[in-house]
């Protein structure tokens, strides 16, 4: 019997055009299955229909069936599903209800009104499980984005479901982590739904794949025949390293121009918690630097130096020129009620330089649409045209690529290249190990720079 069933599903948000149409398929306890896609192509609203969410807490039309564990989600509320399916969201900080970290991963527990006798022990396991025991009694507001994600992971391990929905669940979580994250998925026996932009480690966890497109269903198949049909349909998303693609991004030597940016022994603490101690960084026009490391070793806080938008304790920043940043969650700084306005803000109401920005980030078809409204991906493009439309001496991006598929990440990667070469810098904050740069910072222990070929 399956674990899940869709029938003939279509759904569509209020105002919208159809997120998914006539989309049909089933899940089986145990499998793995990968749910690839460009970006706003269906993936999340697949997910919270499986959930229940859709229809009930989004609203919209809804044609079809959907069944979960023996429930029609159209009679039964996701109250009811609570403990049977749980799903990680891709902005772990809307997901966060609690203050302190041990308290987070035992909401969920007490909701589902789990023995009390059992609940500590299985929060320590889920925290331990995503490699974040030590997080326990810290404070939600305080943790780095990584960091707050390995904390949904483990709220959502701890109520050990039947049905394990994730959603972008590696996006800013450092490469150790994530590759650590998956195998204890994989091992946990559990029926698991996968929307993975990282689609590498989404291919090597399944069993199955699905692959999205404008809301219908272009491939479901095993892994080894999914692989074939990526192979030759979508090949960005056969490669095992997303970007760059062979031939698509030319970085040739560093940048030489005049610096844009130098931070020499810069050190930074939130409250008694040090977060950078005597950093040095120079940025330099022509070129395009990565700044990479594990969660929580102070990236982000180093980009928000070199951005201007933090002064250091100890050490000093100097910047030629103009910065702007572009936080790893950008629908929180969306202001204006169209994309285009949007844009249009960062360029001192000049709507057409806007519209051009837009186009640039393959989202003018969206220019009338509320950036609510849009896909994670989405939201994260059309941050870039807003601080992108400036022309900035300095472009600082924590974590760009975080909801972006393969092809725009590719497109981002050779446009940022293109930036770079007109005179200006651009520092990416990632943990995309392929992203293409001159030079390769890490805030590892042992600090490592590297210049790409």
């Amino acid at each position: 019997m399956a674990l899940a069933v869709i029938e003939r599903l279509t759904f569509s948000y209020p105002g919208a055009p159809p997120a998914l149409q006539d989309v049909s398929l089933e899940l089986h306890a145990g499998e793995v299955v990968a749910l690839l896609g460009p970006s706003g192509s269906g993936k999340s609203t697949l997910l919270r229909a499986l959930a229940g969410l859709v229809p009930h807490f989004h609203g919209g039309r809804f044609a079809g069936r959907v069944e979960t564990a023996g429930l029609d989600t159209r009679h039964a509320r996701p109250s009811e599903l609570a403990g049977v399916v749980a799903t990680v969201f891709q902005d772990p900080e809307d997901q966060v209800v609690m203050t302190v970290v041990a308290n987070e991963v035992a909401f969920g527990l007490e909701s589902i009104g789990a023995a009390p006798a059992t609940i500590w022990p299985r929060v320590e396991r889920a925290l331990a499980a995503v490699g974040a025991g030590h997080l326990a009694a810290r404070r939600t507001a305080e943790l780095s984005g990584g960091e707050l994600q390995r904390v949904c992971l483990a709220s959502a391990l701890a109520l050990e479901p039947r049905l394990l929905l994730l959603d972008e669940p590696t996006s800013q979580l450092d490469p150790a982590g994530a590759e650590a994250f998956l195998a204890y998925v994989r091992g946990l026996g559990t029926a698991v739904v996968l929307s993975e932009q990282r689609v590498g480690r989404a291919l090597a966890l399944a069993d199955r794949v699905l692959f999205l497109e404008a809301g219908r269903i272009l491939l479901d198949a095993p892994r080894g025949e999914a692989l074939r049909w990526l192979a030759a349909e979508r090949p960005r998303y056969a490669a095992n390293v997303q970007i760059p693609v062979p031939g698509t991004v030319k970085i040739t030597v560093p940048g030489t121009g005049e610096a844009v940016a130098a931070l020499r022994g810069v050190s930074y603490a939130y409250g008694d918690a040090c977060a950078l101690d005597g950093a040095d960084l120079e940025l330099r026009r022509g070129e395009v630097v990565v700044l990479e490391g594990p969660n929580g070793c102070g990236k982000t806080t180093l980009a928000k130096l070199a951005a201007g938008l933090l002064d250091p304790r100890t050490g000093t920043v100097e910047r030629v020129g103009r910065a702007c940043y572009l936080s790893q969650d950008p629908g929180r700084h969306l202001v204006r009620e169209t994309a285009l306005d949007e844009v249009a803000f960062g360029a001192g109401g000049d709507r057409v330089r806007a519209r051009a920005a837009l186009e640039r980030v393959g989202l003018g078809w969206a220019a009338a649409r509320h950036p609510r409204d849009l896909a994670s991906g989405e939201r994260e493009r059309l941050g870039l045209a807003a601080v992108a439309v400036s022309e900035p001496d300095l472009l600082v991006l924590d974590e760009p690529t975080r909801g972006v598929d393969p092809d725009r990440a590719a497109e981002l990667a050779a446009w940022l290249a293109e930036y770079a070469a007109g005179g200006r810098a651009v520092l990416v904050a990632t943990h995309d190990r392929g992203f293409p740069a001159h030079r390769r910072i890490s805030l590892a222990p042992e600090p490592e720079v590297a210049v790409a070929a």
